[in-house]
């Protein structure tokens, strides 16, 4: 049975750093491991990802040059560093394993599989 567990979140002041784990269990046979985040109220939204098979990232561009995205593969984990935080970057954040196509990696119905967040809040 495919699990993904994140951890890493909590609470930080703005202008710090989190580092954000994805651990995956289970044969997950998907190329593709994004985080997404999810702000009480709003729609769960696309952070970053990363494909296996290439190395490929993609990030969003409220992230891009802050957030990076790396992976061990021993530990099967992927890894999301968040610098220079902001209060908008308070969310719960998901990690999720799938197939999405080149120009669909914002969407979250191309992802199969999902963990459970971990929540991030960044003061002021």
């Amino acid at each position: 049975q495919v699990q993904l567990v994140e951890s890493g979140g909590g609470f930080v002041q703005a202008g710090g750093s989190l580092r954000l784990s994805c651990a995956a269990s289970g044969r997950v046979g998907e190329p593709v491991m994004a985080w997404f985040r999810q702000a009480p109220g709003k729609e769960r939204v696309f952070v970053g990802g990363f494909d296996w098979r290439g190395g490929n990232t993609q990030y969003a561009d409220s992230v891009k040059g802050r957030f990076s995205i790396s992976k061990d593969n021993v530990k099967n984990t992927v890894y999301l560093q968040m610098n220079s935080l902001k209060p908008d970057d308070t969310a719960d954040y998901y990690c999720a394993a799938g197939r999405p196509p080149r120009l669909g990696w914002r969407w979250t119905n191309n992802y199969n599989y999902w963990g459970r967040g971990t929540q991030v809040t960044v003061s002021s």
